[in-house]
Parts: structure tokens; sequence; C-alpha cells
């Protein structure tokens, strides 16, 4: 199984993910941290990720393989993360088989009715058990 963390910026919230993945998962889960810039590839590979590549290029050529994308929410929106997410990068994520499994930060300008304002290292662990479960139900199968 391939997950693959998305981030921009400073990296801090796909550091988190990776982290949390990485403590919770088995050793040959594959973790690919994919940054809108360089600093956000290198945050998760230090995190822990097994591999890591940045920009749209290297989103666009990687989520058809993966099976699992973590992230916030903003990856699915062009133009986010301060105009980083480009919208080829956007489209690459919607377009790819994974399932998503997204934290709905409201930073983004996106508001998810329902959908709890938990501090940050809730939603990740949110979404690391979420990972988890599937990760699982897969073994299982």
């Amino acid at each position: 199984m391939r997950i693959a963390v998305i981030d921009g910026q400073g990296g801090g919230i796909g550091r988190h993910i990776v982290e949390r993945l990485r403590q919770e998962l088995p050793d040959h889960i594959e973790i690919l941290g994919l940054g809108t810039n360089a600093m956000a590839t290198a945050a998760m590979l230090k995190a822990g990720a097994n591999d890591g590549a940045t920009g749209e290029n290297a989103m666009v050529q990687n989520l058809p393989e993966v099976d699992i994308i973590a992230g916030s929410v903003a990856i699915l929106m062009a133009h986010s993360m301060l105009g980083e997410l480009t919208p080829a990068m956007a489209e690459a994520v919607g377009r790819a088989k994974a399932k998503k499994i997204l934290i709905p930060l409201n930073r983004s300008r996106i508001e998810i009715v329902g959908a709890k304002s938990d501090p940050l290292p809730h939603q990740v662990l949110g979404l690391v058990r979420r990972i988890k479960e599937l990760v699982e139900e897969e073994r299982h199968v």
C-alpha cells in the first residue's frame, strides 16, 4: 500500500501526518511526501516519509499510483496554500482513484458544515485513525 501525503508552505501539517502515520502503521507501508515546494517535501522526508518529490509534475505523475491521499481539504482547491497549489495539482488529486482522507482546515476558505473545528493535532489523529482502518481492511481482503 502506498500513501501520498500532500502539503505546501512550511510543510508543518504534512510533517505531523507523516510522523503519526510512521508511528501507527507497519514499516512495509510506503509513505510518499509530495510538497508544493522543497521546504514542505523536506519536512515530510525528515518526519519519516520513504520518498519525496516536489511540484506539479511530481503530483501529476505519482498520484495515479497511490492508494490513499492525505492532507488538508485545501489540496482540492486550485490556488490554495497562498497560491502554491496549482490547478494541475488540484486536478491530479481529484482525478486520482485513491481514497482521499482530508483534514477540514478552514484556512482554505472552505467551510465544511458538520465538520468539527478541533485543534490540528486532534484532526491529524482522526486522519491517521481512518487510514489505519483502511490499511487493516486491505490486509483482511
